[in-house]
């Protein structure tokens, strides 16, 4: 992969709100990029060394070979972020460690050619898929299963079998990867000194320690955990209306990083910077503050107009309504889209399932 080689916030189907002025969008979409976008832009090369011992990252190529798919040099960028729900750690506070993790978040994050435009979809975890065959964690193989929900690829073999899966799912090829646990996203949020949300209507889930009244609110990091978490607290209760929740919180990080000011304090672009590479875990291609800052600077001309957010079309499971399963056709054309490199028409969500959380968070 070269270094650029081949992302809003909103519903689906819908455009981003948010000012110009929060010029990196998709890097707070992907919500571990943020700080290091930040650095970038504002020219602090001399710390790159001191963050570098931050970053533990994870060799996505050597451990996937050469079955993949063509790795096209239209321009373009593929990115799957994933956001893991792991209980180790700093993360027990969110309930037991039963010694696995899966993917709580995740989201194929496609850069178009020349950066000016960005396409972000997520992934229902409930989504029931083909899961491929993977090398586990401990060194065996575990076989490909039909009718595995999503956020078990991760689960059984951990980053490598998370892009595998999505590749299989796809046909596109992830140029990185980048992942985000608990700890390290309420972290991100507290440096960031909070963000504001406006709901619409009482969000309550003691299941993820949310407790929030009507009106608007500066959300903390364990709020706004709670918040993109949350699944009993609004509608039907699920993963559907929970992204459709995570969406609304992305448009207001946007807003809240155009408003703080961070390029004017040193301390405040420090403290961010550390935290992020303490946060994340990236693929070996982007294990250095230099190559995240570069991407990051190649997303420095985008603003949240520019990235479009959908949900990957799909449609409850008719034997078990609290699953999905793929919108054939319409995932299709989503994934087609990305792979010719062009926008995701919108006919391809067009009266598929979204939950019904829209609206109660703005």
């Amino acid at each position: 992969m070269g270094e650029q080689g081949k992302g809003g916030i909103s519903g689906a189907g819908e455009g981003a709100g948010g000012p110009r002025g929060a010029r990196r969008g998709l890097a707070l979409a992907v919500w571990s990029l943020a700080a290091l976008a930040l650095l970038g832009g504002g020219g602090a090369g001399y710390a790159y060394l001191r963050l570098d011992g931050n970053i533990e990252s994870v060799d996505i190529n050597t451990q996937l070979g050469d079955e993949r798919p063509m790795d096209v040099e239209d321009g373009s960028l593929d990115i799957l972020v994933l956001g893991s729900d792991s209980r180790s750690g700093a993360n027990r506070a969110y309930g037991r460690d039963e010694g696995a993790a899966r993917s709580d978040t995740a989201m194929v994050v496609h850069l178009h050619e020349g950066r000016t435009k960005a396409s972000v979809v997520s992934i229902p975890r409930d989504t029931l898929i083909t899961r491929p065959e993977c090398a586990r964690r401990d060194g065996g193989s575990e076989p490909a299963a039909y009718r595995a929900m999503f956020n078990t690829a991760y689960e059984v073999g951990g980053p490598a079998c998370a892009v595998k899966t999505v590749e299989q799912m796809t046909g596109i090829r992830m140029d990185h990867y980048v992942e985000v646990d608990f700890t390290g996203f309420k972290k991100l949020i507290d440096e960031l000194g909070g963000v504001q949300v406006t709901t619409t209507r009482p969000i309550k889930d003691p299941s993820s320690h949310l407790d929030l009244p009507q009106g608007t609110h500066t959300l903390d990091g364990e709020q706004a955990l709670g918040l993109v978490r949350t699944r009993k607290g609004v509608g039907e209760g699920s993963d559907l209306g929970r992204i459709q929740l995570q969406q609304a919180f992305v448009k207001a990080l946007i807003d809240q990083v155009g408003r703080v000011g961070v390029l004017t304090s040193p301390q405040k672009l420090w403290g961010l910077a550390d935290t992020a590479t303490k946060a994340i875990t990236p693929d070996s291609e982007l294990d250095s503050v230099t190559e995240l800052a570069a991407l990051a600077r190649g997303l420095s001309g985008l603003g949240a107009d520019d990235v479009h957010m959908i949900t990957m079309p799909v449609r409850y499971d008719t034997v078990d309504p609290n699953r999905v399963v793929p919108a054939d056709v319409q995932a299709q054309q989503v994934w087609q889209a990305l792979r010719l490199d062009r926008p995701v028409p919108a006919s391809a969500t067009r009266d598929t399932a979204t939950g019904d959380a829209a609206g109660v968070v703005r």
